[in-house]
């Protein structure tokens, strides 16, 4: 039995006796925890999926129409490939012949059957998380308040138990987030399907992640409450003063000053140089504005992650063209005096305010609902195409990433085929799910108890 122990930073952490010691006397079921389906072989047959309802998010739902995908790539999307290929005339010379693909493709007859783009998981702590209980197995989390250099790709598990339970639902991709206080370090975009994590993960521009300071509870004590707040003051201040240091490093670094490498401001220069986003979790207007005010200073290029008051703020947002992450869908109101279904309307209500924006669930296993959660928020404003592009082809967007979350030629071949409506638990009907063109293996941890029990 092979143990793969990850660091969770960049820079060598040496591992103590007492440490090690306690990491070989973990339960031995408890270190050999990883799932049994083999990850797909890359595609090398053309796929040709015939007569579906194609939800291709860039381009409306196409009935009875074909969609051609090979070598990882959506080829071609049409009522009739074969039939377009085979009318190339002179006078057509901007058709593409596809018959060579066509020729070798392998048909799969999906009449009556839909056709969607892989989901986006955003903000999930996906392969950091195995047991949310037990500490051993939770890799999400690390101490200190400014830690950029920290990165999350780094403790993913691609063997996690939780991965197949959760793409069984559509999700293809998910972003992995550290968790913390403060600046907790970066994130990454990985496939549902992999043999490593340099296999899962998906090229991207940097992601770091701000925890805005905030009071969970301010006390009803006066003198408490004072204490709290004046305690909060000094954490934004921490924040401000800990990007100045950073952007001084980096001026430092430019005039050939720095007498010794911080690891922390050095991770962090690509932000100041508008190669990365910083993604900011916020909640309240209060801190939203603060965040808006940090990335006027800097020229950052932010992302809000939770964003509950964020359509209160849609002008104060696009002057620095903010995008967010909303997810509360399901969740009641943070105040008392608010309506009931308040954090189910917020989705409409940013659109409203045309606020760039994309639906997350912010959790590991439970990230699963995801699509449900989309699903909740077309009873509460959203068209339906509103809500799938907002896990699908606006969840790429907010990660800056150009060839995700449609069906549509030259995006990658990332594809659910259901027998209905994926936002909808009781009739979705998953049947087969694709990334990069390659059909994975949909079997979990929750099918085979389901089938041991059934014998029971």
């Amino acid at each position: 039995m092979s143990i793969n122990i990850s660091l969770k930073r960049t820079a060598f952490k040496p591992i103590t006796i007492s440490k090690a010691i306690a990491l070989l006397g973990l339960p031995l079921c408890f270190m050999a925890n990883g799932h049994d389906m083999l990850p797909a072989k890359v595609q090398t047959q053309p796929i040709l999926f015939t007569n579906a309802t194609v939800h291709t998010v860039t381009n409306g739902v196409m009935q009875d129409s074909d969609v051609l995908i090979a070598d990882g790539k959506v080829i071609a999307v049409a009522q009739d490939i074969d039939a377009a290929s085979a009318g190339i005339t002179s006078t057509t010379p901007q058709k593409t012949d596809y018959s060579e693909l066509l020729d070798n493709a392998q048909v799969v007859d999906a009449s009556g059957k839909h056709l969607y783009p892989g989901l986006i998981a955003l903000d999930t702590t996906m392969g950091l998380v195995e047991v949310e209980m037990m500490r051993p197995s939770n890799d999400a989390y690390e101490v200190g308040f400014i830690n950029p250099q920290l990165e999350a790709i780094s403790a993913f598990n691609p063997d996690s138990e939780i991965i197949p339970t959760v793409r069984v639902n559509g999700i293809t991709h998910a972003q992995v987030v550290p968790q913390g206080d403060g600046l907790a370090g970066q994130s990454a975009l990985v496939a549902m399907d992999s043999w490593t994590i340099e296999d899962a993960l998906v090229a991207s521009n940097k992601q770091f992640h701000l925890y805005w300071p905030h009071v969970r509870w301010l006390s009803k004590d006066a003198d408490k409450r004072k204490e709290q707040l004046a305690d909060l003051d000094r954490r934004v201040e921490h924040v401000f003063n800990a990007f100045a240091d950073g952007q001084r490093y980096l001026l430092a670094k430019q005039a050939g000053k720095i007498n010794k490498i911080d690891l922390r401001w050095q991770a962090l220069a690509p932000l100041y140089e508008g190669n990365g986003q910083l993604f900011i979790h916020a909640q309240s207007q209060q801190q939203i504005e603060q965040a808006i005010a940090l990335a006027k200073q800097y020229s950052f290029n932010i992302v809000i992650v939770g964003g509950y008051d964020a359509w209160r703020v849609a002008d104060a947002l696009a002057e620095v063209n903010a995008k967010v992450i909303y997810n509360q869908t399901l969740a009641l109101p943070k105040r008392k005096d608010e309506p009931i279904d308040l954090a189910f309307k917020i989705p409409a209500l940013l659109k409203q305010a045309q606020v760039p924006f994309a639906i997350g669930f912010s959790s590991d296993w439970n990230s699963r609902n995801l699509p449900f959660a989309a699903g909740q928020s077309v009873a509460y404003g959203l068209t339906k195409q509103e809500a799938l592009q907002s896990i699908t082809l606006d969840a790429a967007k907010v990660l800056d990433i150009d060839d995700m979350g449609a069906i549509a030629p030259g995006f990658k071949a990332n594809i659910i085929l259901a027998t209905g409506d994926i936002l909808d638990p009781m009739q979705a009907g998953i049947e087969s799910i694709y990334i990069d063109g390659r059909k994975i293996d949909l079997n979990n941890r929750h099918q085979q108890l389901y089938q041991k029990y059934l014998k029971r």
